[in-house]
């Protein structure tokens, strides 16, 4: 079975985390694939994939807070030794965190419906912090 595949484009405004688990749920309904597993993969180095609690917004917004800490900007003075700054003070601290994160997922399908649970939504998280337009890739098996 070769499976069914899109691309979805999530935008972005800026650095953080956007739920986007409804136009995932809406491609397996309409894909009517009883049971299969799905596999999202970001086309870009500098954004990351999440499967994280989408009932609090205090948690997207400490979890942006944590990797905003974790990797400041270039021009920070703990970020001294960083020699990639072709697109500004964001650009390699959004590569390493997109390299310690991941940028593909994979959710088992279930009754033509994602196995997620309860509080759980899917996410692009946006590194940089201009407005982008993302892909992300859906392939369901």
């Amino acid at each position: 079975m070769a499976g069914k595949q899109i691309r979805l484009v999530v935008e972005t405004r800026g650095a953080g985390l956007y739920e986007f688990t409804d136009a995932v749920a809406r491609f397996v309904r309409e894909a009517a694939v009883d049971a299969g597993l799905l596999t999202l993969f970001v086309r870009h180095t500098s954004c990351s994939l999440l499967i994280q609690e989408n009932a609090d917004p205090d948690v997207r917004r400490d979890l942006a807070a944590f990797f905003a800490r974790l990797v400041p900007p270039a021009d920070d003075p703990s970020m001294a030794y960083l020699t990639h700054r072709a697109e500004g003070p964001d650009d390699m601290p959004a590569h390493i965190k997109a390299a310690v994160l991941p940028v593909s997922l994979s959710i088992p399908v279930s009754g033509s419906r994602l196995a997620l649970g309860a509080w759980q939504g899917i996410y692009l998280f946006e590194h940089r912090t201009s407005p982008h337009r993302r892909e992300v890739v859906l392939h369901l098996a």
